[in-house]
């Protein structure tokens, strides 16, 4: 499934991340690779790039706080007032960073793990398959909602699987009175607009079908 060059990076991840990440978080990572690559055949994106971005989207997590904080300042690696007030958030920008110099994987790669913490409006189909599959991996539950639901909608439609993953979130969030990071709103929104869009084209094209027809 892979290319020679994917493979032996995946062997050489893997072994990294076994001996610096917890069981658990280890094996969500492959489950999350493992379903980027099913995501990734649906929607005809590169398996490669989707193994790698998913397998190490989490490759952070772990870091304690102080030394995530010390290789963010001494690297001038972008993150946001959000991010700064919820450390959970900044494993994505500093993922994407070790990646880079760690592993040299691709700036496609490095912007979806950048993007499963943050997401984005300009998401491509690569940061919303890494980010879907981090929610829906099949080891993954979640109590606040039905996590099947949004595995089955994400084989057909995934803007609209993102729409209801981030808008679950921000509803558990604000729930909790937790900070909510403005990109979630800005992307949700966005990506609605562009499905109404889509609907109210059709619709325009069905009345002037049947205005044409008689």
């Amino acid at each position: 499934m892979f290319n020679e060059s994917t493979e032996s990076l995946i062997r050489i991840i893997k072994g990294d991340m076994k001996k610096n990440l917890s069981e658990k978080r280890f094996l969500h990572c492959v489950r999350v690779m493992d379903k980027a690559c099913e995501l990734a055949k649906i929607y005809n994106i590169d398996v490669n790039l989707a193994a790698l971005a998913g397998l190490t989207h989490d490759i952070a997590k772990e870091i304690p706080y102080a030394e995530a904080m010390d290789i963010i300042e001494k690297n001038n690696i972008e993150v946001d007032e959000i991010e700064l007030a919820n450390p959970g958030l900044l494993h994505g920008p500093l993922g994407a960073f070790i990646v880079r110099e760690k592993y040299g994987l691709c700036s496609d790669i490095q912007n979806a793990i950048k993007l499963h913490t943050r997401t984005s409006k300009d998401m491509t189909t690569l940061d919303k398959i890494v980010y879907v599959a981090d929610k829906i991996e099949d080891g993954r539950k979640n109590n606040n909602y039905d996590i099947q639901v949004e595995r089955e909608l994400a084989k057909t439609d995934l803007d609209a699987t993102v729409i209801m993953i981030i808008d679950n979130n921000i509803i558990h969030l604000l729930e909790k009175s937790r900070l909510v990071h403005p990109n979630s709103i800005i992307t949700t929104n966005f990506l609605k607009m562009n499905l109404y869009k889509w609907w109210y084209d059709k619709l325009q094209m069905m009345i002037f079908l049947k205005f044409l027809w008689g």
